[in-house]
């Protein structure tokens, strides 16, 4: 008998039985996944600590500019002129003209962006689809120094032809408005379309079944389920309207005014940051602190927004099994 155990080594699953199951259990380390882990990780650490990094610059100049004696904090919130020369910082007036502008903005890109969502994602045979999606991917690329000159030498001559040469001046808000419209249409038709086609399949054939039409389906049904997603978009594109400086440092004007009438010329908070800060300002003066201050309100309404629009997002989100 020990002669045929000897001969007759034990099989593959008798010498697994054989091993004790916590050393099976045992996990092994994989070398590529760790890598992976730690690229992941490192990516993530290097965006926490940049937009700390942001945020601290422009949080320590903004205490510069708003520690000098010059400076009153309620006068920078609450008035409408912005002289540095003077000593006068309201900031209103550059507030006034970034929300003239994206309010304009909205107008153009939120229905325009909304309804080629809809097409694209109800209406669109595959072929329209492949073809048009690609079109508002290089409307997305064109650079926005080339949207800031065609504001003012096709928009501007445009709105002054229709509305007048008295009335429209070369510089003003509202071809400024209407060109960063024209910039966040891609935004607002991708972040849509994406919200629209993850509403299920089911409720379209639901509604088809209960005789409604497509139009009636795509806007009573379809729309209302996808809208917190869609609100969504709308908020993130308001954020890059706001945030938007080369179309308006060109087309909207050099100067800050307080003013409400589009045709006019006014100076938005990132207009005015690339003006003053490709002058010749001498570093660590009041003027210069001017510019971070202008980035830290600027930051934290971007910030507002996009808290809002998570709010949202989590509040009126759809689940569907």
């Amino acid at each position: 008998m020990e002669g045929d155990s000897a001969l007759n080594p034990p099989s593959s699953a008798q010498a697994a039985d054989s091993v004790p199951i916590e050393d099976t259990l045992t996990s092994r380390p994989r070398i590529g996944e760790l890598i992976i882990e730690g690229f992941l990780f490192a990516a993530g650490a290097i965006s926490i600590l940049t937009t700390v990094g942001i945020v601290w610059v422009l949080a320590s100049q903004a205490y510069l500019f708003f520690s000098s004696p010059e400076v009153s904090i309620v006068e920078f919130f609450t008035t409408t002129e912005w002289i540095p020369a003077i000593g006068k910082f309201g900031v209103l007036s550059l507030v006034n003209a970034t929300l003239v502008i994206s309010g304009i903005a909205m107008v153009v890109a939120l229905p325009l962006g909304l309804a080629t969502a809809i097409y694209l994602s109800e209406y669109a045979s595959p072929r329209a689809r492949g073809t048009i999606k690609p079109i508002l991917e290089v409307l997305a690329g064109i650079p926005t120094v080339v949207y800031g000159y065609f504001a003012l030498t096709f928009m501007t001559p445009l709105l002054r032809q229709i509305f007048g040469v008295d009335t429209v001046q070369i510089f003003n808000m509202a071809s400024a408005g209407i060109v960063v419209g024209i910039l966040i249409i891609p935004l607002v038709s991708s972040l849509s379309e994406d919200a629209l086609h993850a509403v299920p399949n089911s409720l379209r054939q639901a509604a088809y079944g209960l005789g409604a039409t497509k139009l009636e389906t795509s806007l009573k049904i379809i729309l209302p389920a996808a809208m917190s997603g869609i609100t969504s978009a709308f908020v993130v594109a308001i954020s890059r309207a706001v945030g938007e400086t080369m179309i308006v440092a060109i087309a909207a004007g050099a100067g800050p005014k307080f003013t409400f009438n589009p045709f006019e010329s006014a100076e938005t908070m990132t207009g005015h940051i690339v003006r003053i800060s490709g002058g010749d300002l001498s570093y660590d003066s009041i003027d210069y602190n001017s510019i971070f201050a202008i980035g830290l309100f600027l930051f934290v309404m971007t910030l507002v927004l996009n808290i809002i629009s998570r709010f949202v997002v989590g509040r009126f989100r759809e689940v569907y099994e």
